[in-house]
């Protein structure tokens, strides 16, 4: 019998639960699914690795990565214990993962505190106009390893 949609997502709340009480960080968790098992599961350990980006996403598609032995999850779905926040989003478009599968929402994990409501309207905000202060530097000779790259013959593309 295969596992379903509901049991991979049932994992991913039971890893959730797991980090939580472990007290590795929020309640949340996430497993890596490829044909049909799961090759990689995460769950929140911010707080006990001192790792802002150690979100359960993030950490079960860096291990999915690593037991693949590639850096993209083509024909992978990523079954998540909450809507990904912005960043977690990003990782999942960068890992060229086919689907993600979620339960709770933003709302409900706003609820207990985990509100990325303003981190949304920041990414979408003009750079000059966003709370956290950025500049640009030294663009020109960035430019040039850009530029290096481009000529890069054995360069690796994604």
């Amino acid at each position: 019998m295969s596992a379903s949609d509901e049991d991979f997502m049932r994992h991913a709340i039971a890893l959730s639960r797991r980090g939580m009480e472990s007290g590795a960080g929020g309640p949340f968790g996430a497993v890596v699914v490829l044909d049909g098992k799961v090759v990689a599961e995460g769950f929140n350990q911010v707080t006990s690795t001192n790792d802002p980006t150690a979100h359960a996403e993030v950490v079960a598609i860096r291990r999915a990565c690593a037991a693949l032995g590639r850096f993209d999850l083509r024909g992978a779905t990523l079954y998540t214990s909450c809507e990904p926040c912005p960043m977690c989003l990003a990782a999942s478009y960068w890992a060229r993962l086919d689907a993600v599968v979620y339960a709770n929402g933003q709302a409900d994990a706003a609820a207990i505190g985990f509100d990325d409501a303003w981190l949304y309207r920041e990414v979408a905000t003009p750079v000059a106009q966003r709370a956290l202060p950025m500049r640009r530097l030294l663009a020109a000779e960035a430019l040039e390893v850009f530029a290096d790259w481009t000529r890069k013959a054995d360069r690796v593309p994604y």
